[in-house]
Formats: C-alpha cells, sequence, structure tokens
C-alpha cells in the first residue's frame, strides 16, 4: 500500500489501513518512545496511545508536510504528556555559567542502542531535554515552553545531561 491509500484507507477507518499503517511506523515511533521513557512496559503504553491518536485525528492531517513527521510529532507529545504526569519538571536545577570541555562526541561515537542504554542512566529532566534538543531539534525557547521551564533551566539540563553523558562514556571506556 502506498503512503496515500494507507492514509485514506484509515480515513474510512479501514483495518487492514490501520495495521499497515502500525505496521509500518510502530517499531520507528517505538524507539523514539523509549528514547523518552525509561520502562519499555512505558514506552509501549505511550506508543498505543499515540497510534490510537493517529487513528482518530487523521482526518486532520492534509498532507502538509511529511506523513511521518506527523506522527512523530504526536509520538513525542504523547511521551512528553506522560513525563508531566509522572515527573515535575519545575523541580529541576538552574545551573548558570558552566563551561564544559566536549574532547568527544557522545551522538556520533555510539551506536544507537549504546545512546539508548546511556540515556536510560540519566535523569528525566536531563533525559527530555537532550532528546528535545539533540535529536528532535528544539530551540531552548521551545522546550522552556513546552515543559514550562525556563530557558536558562533548559540550557543548564542541556549542559548536564551532556556532561553527565560525558562521564558516563568515560567510564564505560575505562572499565571495557
Amino acid at each position: 500500500m502506498t503512503e496515500k491509500e494507507i492514509i485514506e484507507g484509515c480515513q474510512r477507518q479501514e483495518r487492514k489501513a490501520q495495521q499497515v499503517l502500525y505496521e509500518r511506523y510502530s517499531p520507528k515511533m517505538f524507539g523514539l518512545c523509549r528514547r523518552y521513557l525509561r520502562k519499555q512496559e512505558d514506552a509501549e503504553d505511550v506508543l498505543i496511545e499515540a497510534f490510537f491518536k493517529v487513528m482518530t485525528k487523521i482526518d486532520q492531517y492534509h498532507g502538509n508536510g511529511s506523513f511521518e513527521g506527523w506522527i512523530r510529532r504526536i509520538v513525542v507529545n504523547e511521551s512528553l504528556m506522560f513525563l508531566r504526569k509522572q515527573h515535575n519538571f519545575q523541580m529541576t536545577v538552574e545551573v548558570s555559567n558552566i563551561e564544559i570541555k566536549t574532547e568527544i562526541s557522545v551522538e556520533d561515537e555510539l551506536a544507537a542502542q549504546d545512546i539508548l542504554n546511556l540515556l536510560d542512566r540519566l535523569p528525566t529532566g536531563y533525559r527530555t531535554v537532550f532528546n528535545l534538543y539533540v535529536i528532535e531539534g528544539y530551540k531552548h525557547r521551545e522546550i522552556a515552553e513546552i515543559l514550562g521551564i525556563s530557558i536558562n533551566t533548559s540550557k543548564s539540563q542541556l549542559i548536564l545531561a551532556k556532561k553527565r553523558l560525558q562521564s558516563l562514556v568515560k567510564a564505560g571506556r575505562m572499565t571495557g
């Protein structure tokens, strides 16, 4: 089925089109959920909620931009809504004027599973800001608005996340 046929079939609520949509996009979107959520069970729950929303709101997709990007936005928003219910992002520490020397590029050197394993070891605030900024490409102003935190908190969470990742990578190299 082509993407257009899937969309039109889902708009008519055809089971086969819905199944193809889920089978085609769920593996990648599950990976996206896992970047935000530590527990596999939570990621699975969020994925199901997100695809329910995709199926019920598919009439709102009008072909502007990529369909996968539209699904991705829903999955990210569902992940963030789950995190907001579970965690208070206001309870983060604001740090300013931190300098960090980056000797290695964590994003470039590690395989996807290694990154996921490292992200699982970050506190929720660090992990969320890191995902939104580094992987999703949001600006600090946007992250601040989404999470209800200050721009400085977003910046400091990113700096601290990178610093923590760097120390985890170094520690892994010493033991590995």
